[in-house]
């Protein structure tokens, strides 16, 4: 049998009723958005020449013109054509790794783009449900797939890692619903959802073919609705990232997400890395975005990222640093009457950057520690160099409260909330009681959870 990559497509068409004309995508963006003047225009005037040069290894040109993939193409391609140009940019800089690994596993390539939506490809993506990373891993699911998440290193932001991870759980979906579109809605809504589904509607889905089943699924009043939009923004996604001139998109590709690693000890700032081998800070903290404190973890030696040419002569650079400059913590001991506020006193930090370093110190709720426990100092340096990210052990899953808080930014609409966070302007509306799609800046949106009643 052909592998993904190469078979031709075979779906056929959509239904009739989920067939949309140009100038009905036009209306449905002006009652998204109440401004027709920003739908994007399409430049009809592409050749057969120029379509046949874009080649997608999954289908979706059978699904262009679906009622929600239109929709969300309009999206991309207009009031949110800034911000979807310089997600696309970004991955630019991570698409070569992305599309080797989906194509070593068999996968389709153009399922690069689910990291187009779930994150933008941003290795420090933090989802209101505490998922992490460019595919929004959360902790369980990550440590099932062998990623270490702990106080120290968070391998969700590890763009290599996370991408292996997460094409090891598409690829058991892939087989198990035999669909890409499939393995993409159970990759957002969980397989036991899809599953049972497949099973309630067995009988409604005969003689249809894996994606399309999707779209009969999604048809039904049963999977969530940012399930049912998460396979059209995929659709939507790989069309326009793809064709990003005929969308009046401007795309300058970056290098290649690339490296040397070199091996260095237990509390190594990576501020030192750097100075070791000439370069700023930042270009050693960007390369490994899952190191969470601003130095190596404090009882194992670890492998560090470093500009490809540099490892060679890393070693003898490093040591010709100092004593201070190779040392990531001071240990003290906790003397009698100590806290956090006056050990961090003493070494001019603040008692929350130093028991950012002490996890697992004992103390009490005013942070006093008993006396003779060793605590870890952090130098200036490292904790400049550390992130200011969440216990990366917390789970958060839905409530029956008043859920998840946006603050509205200017020049936000519902519209490009509702895409953000994976849901429609109607549910927005509901959650809210808002009787019309206008916000202003600086009003607090409720994104999740239940509905509750307008204010008369």
């Amino acid at each position: 049998m052909p592998s993904p990559a190469t078979e031709p497509a075979q779906a056929p068409s959509p239904p009739p009723d989920t067939m949309v004309p140009t100038i009905e995508i036009a209306k449905e963006y002006t009652s998204v958005f109440g401004d027709s003047s920003k739908s994007p225009t399409l430049d009809t005037a592409t050749t057969p020449a120029e379509s046949a040069a874009v080649h997608w290894d999954m289908d979706v040109k059978s699904y262009e013109t679906q009622r929600r993939v239109a929709h969300f193409v309009s999206i991309f391609a207009g009031e949110a054509r800034d911000h979807f140009e310089e997600r696309v940019q970004r991955g630019t800089r991570y698409e070569p790794m992305i599309r080797a690994k989906l194509h070593a596993a068999g996968l389709p390539e153009d399922m690069t783009y689910l990291a187009l939506i779930e994150s933008g490809y941003s290795p420090h993506a933090y989802s209101s449900a505490a998922a992490v990373g460019m595919w929004q891993l959360m902790t369980s699911t990550a440590r099932g797939a062998g990623l270490r998440v702990d106080w120290w290193i968070d391998e969700r932001r590890d763009p290599v890692r996370s991408t292996d991870a997460a094409i090891k759980f598409l690829k058991y979906l892939k087989d198990q619903f035999g669909s890409p579109y499939l393995a993409a809605a159970a990759y957002d809504g969980g397989p036991g959802r899809i599953a049972r589904g497949l099973s309630r509607y067995a009988s409604d889905f005969e003689g249809q073919n894996g994606d399309d089943i999707f779209f009969a699924l999604a048809d039904k009043k049963y999977l969530r609705s940012e399930t049912k939009d998460y396979v059209p923004q995929l659709i939507a996604a790989a069309l326009v990232a793809k064709q990003p001139a005929r969308y009046g998109l401007h795309i300058t590709p970056e290098e290649p997400y690339a490296y040397d690693s070199v091996r260095v000890g237990p509390a190594t700032p990576l501020a030192a890395v750097a100075k070791a081998l000439n370069v700023p800070t930042s270009t050693i903290l960007d390369l490994n975005p899952f190191v969470l404190r601003g130095m190596t973890p404090p009882r194992d030696s670890f492998l560090v990222r470093v500009p490809t040419g540099n490892a060679d002569g890393f070693d003898s650079a490093f040591a010709s640093l100092t004593k201070a400059q190779r040392t990531g913590v001071t240990r003290v001991e906790a003397k009698k009457g100590d806290s956090f506020a006056t050990i961090a006193h003493r070494a001019g930090l603040t008692s929350r950057q130093v028991a950012a370093y002490n996890p697992k110190t004992p103390h009490t709720k005013s942070g006093r520690i008993p006396a003779g426990e060793v605590v870890m100092v952090p130098s200036d340096a490292v904790v400049a160099a550390s992130l200011d990210v969440p216990d990366p052990s917390i789970e958060r899953y839905g409530s029956s409260g008043r859920g998840s808080i946006h603050i509205v930014k200017k020049g936000e609409s519902l519209g490009l909330i509702a895409v953000h966070y994976h849901t429609t302007v109607a549910r927005l509306m509901q959650l809210n009681g808002l009787r019309k799609s206008i916000i202003l800046p600086g009003q607090a949106l409720v994104v999740s959870g239940s509905a509750h009643r307008a204010r008369k």
